[in-house]
């Protein structure tokens, strides 16, 4: 039976794998959530998801190194001490600095050394101890992989050639967690255990639900330079079920054998993020 561990899958990304994957009853999900009793709420009262006895549901926050320890301890029970894949899916978006420059976040020095200790500490950090309390599990698995949700905002070429300015701050450590992807590959591949970092695309999980008309003038005045130009077939986000089988199909896909090893790719299994 194949396993899975999903973190973050109390919405959007992360409830939609944690719905497809499950779908299959010989598939064994477990899904990581700051508030089990939200999710097991929510999920008791899915439609889809009701009944599905393959979901197990751990308290786990990303940033808690002893809360992640015990669930490594209550997966290998589940599962019986393996692990085939890993989606590192939770992670932080941080208003502050969604749709500002890094000058203009500059007159807010506080505001801005707090923001980013936060996306480092969740985004980069929390991955970190993630991967390593699990490797023991995944190294004997049957499948092998870590697959981390990263963002096409990390891309330094995406950046440098079409002057993307929105997001820095979260960017950044998400350009840090794909080199840690590198890392972990680099350090093993040897031992088969395929690390890729994934990007998702533009997918609508309701992060601009509260952005002022400012904001979102913003974004909108970037957005509408960027698309006819680098992707003018674009029509507009994804909903987390379109982006989930897009990535399914990547996961599966990918190896260590086709050279994905410590790679970072959108969606569509390339570097086209929209």
């Amino acid at each position: 039976m194949p396993s899975y561990l999903i973190t973050g899958v109390s919405r959007g990304i992360g409830y939609e794998f944690l719905r497809q994957y499950s779908s299959d009853t010989n598939n064994i999900v477990v899904g990581l959530v700051r508030n089990k009793a939200t999710t097991d709420k929510k999920v008791s009262e899915d439609p889809d998801l009701k009944g599905r006895s393959n979901i197990h549901i751990f308290a786990a926050d990303i940033t808690d190194y002893a809360g992640l320890q015990k669930a490594a301890l209550e997966t290998a029970k589940i599962t019986g001490g393996s692990l085939d894949y890993i989606i590192a899916n939770a992670g932080l978006v941080a208003p502050f600095d969604q749709y500002d420059g890094i000058g203009d976040l500059g007159s807010q020095p506080e505001q801005l050394t707090k923001e980013l200790r936060d996306l480092f500490e969740v985004n980069v950090i929390g991955n970190i101890h993630l991967f390593n309390l699990f490797l023991p599990l995944i190294q004997k698995g049957q499948v092998r992989k870590v697959i981390a949700i990263t963002s096409g905002y990390s891309d330094i070429e995406l950046t440098r050639n079409w002057d993307m300015t929105l997001a820095p701050l979260y960017s950044a450590s998400k350009a840090a967690l794909n080199m840690i992807i590198a890392k972990f590959s680099a350090q093993f591949k040897k031992d088969g255990i395929l690390f890729l970092a994934l990007a998702p695309g533009t997918v609508d999980v309701g992060n601009h639900d509260t952005a002022t008309p400012e904001q979102l003038q913003k974004s909108t005045a970037v957005f509408g330079e960027l698309v006819p130009k680098y992707a003018p077939d674009f029509k507009g986000p994804l909903t987390p079920e379109q982006s989930v089988s897009l990535m399914r199909t990547v996961i599966v896909n990918a190896s260590i054998e086709k050279g994905n090893a410590g790679d970072f790719v959108s969606q569509f299994g390339n570097k086209q993020w929209l």
